[in-house]
């Protein structure tokens, strides 16, 4: 008699429940894994399923054959399959009644070192970032990195906020985790295939999908996706959002999940903000009024005597010995107005801080050289988060 492995037989099941995930456990439920389930003569199984079930006759030893040959070949890329009823799959996820029945996961560390032996905290938003929130998404993961508990930044590999908390989390040295809508072996957007590698290859870090081989990038694959960034997280953090969007349906999701939700407020007229507004409304989401609230709200303590060092003593830190009193004045006048106006240009800046363009250029470039702000293609100053 041919003998089944558990984590195979998921894996067969995920392809064949992938997009019915509650009618896969309630099946589960009634032979006690899955397992037993291709252990049983195909007339069982079809008896189990009902006269009408569309997935009669579609778990059969030939779909467990399958998912055997599907996974060697995965593993010959680094890619493993955890199902659903084993111990590195992540705890917090098996509480939600439409969790996945397995997760492709490709990561230099081991499954089971990945989920359960620290927190996972989401941080997700609109793919419009404005600068307003891509500085404070870069604010929040940096609080996270000095905390003691330092817990694993989840997102989406999408653009706007989930890449900027995913690279935040990795210059930061946090691990974080991708939840991509695709198959394992690809990466959606294409552009951030770079980042995608870097996340397989940081310990800690992982790309992980409960979609097969071959899944394209669908919309409706993105929707499905952010169950479980709500699910494996204990909270969630949006950054943007209008009142309309993924972030929205996440933040609801981790709402019904009983996790903890929060929203960073914006200007009632910011259609990126609304979304943000409207949650706080509703009392789903407990607002951010600054990072260390929201710090104190999820039990994240700084290090023991670390102390968050100002703009003025950063600079003086970096410059002091390479420019003169006035350089390091005039850079940290810079860096007060590029706070105060996000995304000011270049030219702008000069006026207010009374510069020439030649000495003006000059700091700026100092400044962007060091990491203390990023101007882009069209001359507009944002300031990096430390």
């Amino acid at each position: 008699m041919k003998r089944f492995e558990e984590n195979t037989c998921l894996c067969a099941l995920n392809k064949i429940f992938g997009f019915d995930p509650k009618a896969a456990h309630s099946f589960l439920a009634r032979t006690g894994s899955a397992e037993e389930l291709f252990g049983m003569k195909q007339e069982h199984r079809d008896a189990l399923l009902g006269p009408y079930s569309k997935y009669r006759g579609l778990v059969t030893e030939k779909s467990y054959e399958e998912a055997e040959r599907e996974m060697d070949a995965l593993s010959r890329e680094g890619i493993r399959f955890s199902g659903f009823t084993g111990e590195d799959f992540p705890d917090m996820l098996k509480e939600c009644p439409d969790a996945p029945l397995g997760l492709y996961i490709r990561s230099c560390t081991p499954p089971g070192e990945l989920f359960n032996r620290r927190r996972n905290i989401s941080v997700i938003g609109t793919r419009d970032l404005s600068y307003y929130g891509r500085e404070w998404c870069g604010k929040i993961v940096s609080r996270f990195s000095e905390s003691d508990a330092r817990p694993a930044v989840v997102s989406g590999l999408a653009l706007g906020t989930d890449i900027c908390a995913h690279v935040a989390a990795l210059d930061s040295g946090l691990p974080t985790i991708a939840v991509m809508a695709t198959g394992p072996e690809k990466v959606y957007p294409y552009r951030h295939r770079e980042f995608a590698e870097r996340i397989a290859c940081t310990p800690g870090c992982a790309l992980i999908t409960d979609y097969p081989p071959g899944t394209a990038p669908l919309a409706i694959h993105f929707l499905r996706r952010n169950r479980i960034i709500a699910g494996m997280s204990e909270a969630t953090v949006l950054v943007e959002s209008k009142i309309k969007g993924g972030g929205m349906m996440t933040s609801r999701l981790a709402f019904s999940y009983d996790r903890d939700v929060y929203a960073l407020p914006g200007r009632a007229d910011d259609i990126r903000s609304q979304g943000c507004n409207l949650l706080i409304k509703e009392k789903i989401a407990e607002p951010i009024i600054s990072v260390e609230s929201l710090a104190e709200s999820l039990n994240l303590k700084s290090k023991t005597g670390r102390r968050t060092l100002s703009d003025a003593e950063r600079i003086r830190m970096k410059f002091s010995g390479h420019a003169d009193e006035e350089d390091i004045r005039m850079m940290t006048i810079l860096m007060d107005a590029i706070r105060n106006e996000r995304g000011i240009c270049l030219d702008e800046l000069g006026v207010l801080a009374g510069l020439e363009h030649s000495r003006l250029s000059l700091l700026a470039g100092m400044l962007e050289i060091e990491g203390f702000i990023h101007v882009d293609l069209l001359r507009r100053c944002t300031a990096c988060v430390k």
